[in-house]
């Protein structure tokens, strides 16, 4: 899965690369971006700034309301679940993105190991959206079987990664065209093994639904 990610792009250069209006001028995010931070995202050709992860609630051993964690991945196999049916059937946006990370190494000293697609500066993940009581709007990334590709050698998940020609059928296709989309990415994914510490800040969980 994918608890760290990289847009190295200002608003202005995303909404030129995605032909969308910047709606989200002086938006504050950094250039890698954790669950719970702010990100950039591409709904109804805006470029908009929302929280990366759906709040979940949960309760204390006596009953109370414990500070909610963000689930920043949605599995395509999870999608018609009730967590995630309601976005995805009507709010599907995309990702703006150079680059996403995986853990790698043993467990404490775990290095950054950040995939891209080569010779692309941005590209898109597909994303659902929502509004919450306690972010605002907050989005989270679909995430696939890697099997098959380039990442298949650092992670079992990856990201559904989608061609230009696929943003429309993700955004504006019906949710039965949508699912089609969330397949493996059968291009070739650069690799690039660090020895950057993984963090704790990108290790939380949960982070996939």
């Amino acid at each position: 899965m994918c608890n760290l990610y990289r847009m190295t792009k200002n608003a202005s250069e995303v909404a030129a690369w995605f032909d969308a209006v910047e709606a989200s001028q002086g938006a504050n995010f950094a250039e890698e971006v954790y669950p719970g931070y702010s990100g950039l995202v591409v709904v109804e050709g805006t470029v908009r700034a929302m929280t990366w992860g759906f709040p979940l609630v949960l309760t204390g051993k006596q009953g109370q309301k414990l500070k909610p964690k963000p689930v920043n991945n949605a599995r395509t196999d999870k999608l018609g679940t009730f967590f995630w049916r309601h976005a995805f059937e009507n709010r599907r946006c995309l990702i703006p993105l150079t680059g996403w990370a995986e853990a790698q190494g043993t467990k404490g000293r775990m290095t950054r190991t950040w995939l891209s697609l080569p010779e692309t500066p941005i590209f898109a993940a597909a994303g659902v959206w929502r509004p919450s009581d306690e972010w605002g709007a907050c989005y989270s990334m679909v995430m696939t079987d890697s099997a098959g590709t380039d990442a298949a050698d650092v992670h079992e998940r990856m990201p559904v990664l989608l061609a230009p020609d696929d943003y429309a059928g993700w955004t504006g296709g019906t949710p039965a065209a949508a699912l089609a989309l969330c397949r493996p990415w059968d291009g070739p994914i650069a690799i690039d093994r660090t020895d950057e510490p993984w963090g704790k800040s990108a290790s939380w969980q949960p982070g996939l639904l």
